[in-house]
């Protein structure tokens, strides 16, 4: 099959790549760089902006079916920032897989789309889509899932998957903040006992392959949304902490009330919004609302309909990130 994934060069692009590269198939990518680690692989590389139509149009000319990773994410203020790719990125693939007749649709999303504020414990997919956001990343995430589960239908089929706190060997995000703000003695936590899913790499790009093997064949998943994690909840001051020491850092981890460290966030997005910044902030209450609160899911309708089951648990993963690491 020949498979468009956008945000390709990306850290869950390049895993989803490398399955389909695996087990034979052909894929076109599209990134605002140049990824030669890929084309030495045989992937079509394309340079261009998601938020670009005649860009997306063309990488996904002739292409059976698609990927959607690329995103931008982050506790960042400035909407339009998230506007461009997120949802008008997903309007150009949506009217560029209705133009070229493409017939499946794999959509990266997130769970963040149903997090209004409290504490989420074995959520599944009956959770209603949170009635506000903290910060334009799932407000606008949530709204490009919305289109492309509208748009399943006879022509085309779609689902979304909500792979949490993806991590691993390559993770170029979220690892390195953790280190800097560890080192920095900065990494304080509203409460570390809440309970939290993260999922590995491979694990969450199998879940991709998966679900594309599915809307091409029985299309059980059509029109869908699937939480995808490692199944195994931690409390986020010991998933952080084990992150860390398989980097070869020592956790200094401090603790901070939620009230206060709301409050602090609340100031310093005023701050930005005053001065008109697009960087991110040192702290949001996006953050820290996420800090505070349990947020872990159950994978029953995945396994159930994509026959997900993560294969890497987290302490082979940690094994897995301590020896790239070194």
């Amino acid at each position: 099959m020949k498979i468009f994934v956008t945000g390709g060069g990306g850290f869950l692009g390049q895993a989803v790549i490398r399955q389909l590269l695996a087990r034979g198939d052909q894929v076109v990518t599209l990134n605002r760089s140049a990824y030669p680690a890929l084309e030495s692989l045989g992937v079509d590389c394309r340079q261009g902006d998601i938020a670009d139509p005649d860009a997306v149009l063309s990488a996904a000319a002739g292409c059976e079916a698609v990927i959607h990773v690329a995103a931008k994410a982050g506790p960042g203020l400035h909407a339009p920032d998230f506007e461009r790719p997120n949802v008008i990125g997903t309007e150009n693939v949506l009217s560029a897989c209705a133009r070229h007749g493409i017939g499946i649709l794999v959509y990266t999303s997130s769970p963040s789309v149903v997090h209004g504020g409290g504490d989420i414990e074995n959520g599944d997919e009956s959770l209603p889509y949170a009635d506000h956001f903290q910060a334009p990343y799932p407000e606008t995430k949530a709204r490009a899932e919305r289109l492309v589960l509208a748009a399943n239908g006879e022509n085309l089929k779609t689902c979304a998957l909500r792979p949490h706190l993806i991590w691993g060997p390559g993770d170029n995000q979220l690892l390195p903040r953790l280190i800097e703000k560890n080192r920095a003695g900065r990494l304080r936590l509203p409460d570390p006992t809440k309970l939290i899913d993260t999922v590995y790499i491979d694990n969450a790009a199998a879940a991709h392959v998966l679900a594309l093997d599915n809307l091409a064949g029985p299309g059980s998943a059509a029109g869908k949304a699937y939480f995808i994690s490692n199944g195994e909840p931690l409390a986020n001051g010991e998933i952080i902490a084990r992150l860390l020491e398989a980097a070869g850092e020592t956790p200094n981890i401090g603790t901070v009330p939620p009230g206060l460290a709301m409050t602090i966030a609340g100031a310093v997005e005023g701050l930005w919004r005053l001065t008109r910044r697009r960087s991110d902030p040192p702290l949001s209450r996006f953050v820290v609302e996420h800090l505070a609160t349990a947020h872990w899911y159950n994978l029953q309708a995945a396994k159930r309909d994509l026959g997900y089951v993560p294969t890497v648990s987290i302490t082979e993963g940690l094994e897995r990130l301590r020896s790239a690491w070194r």
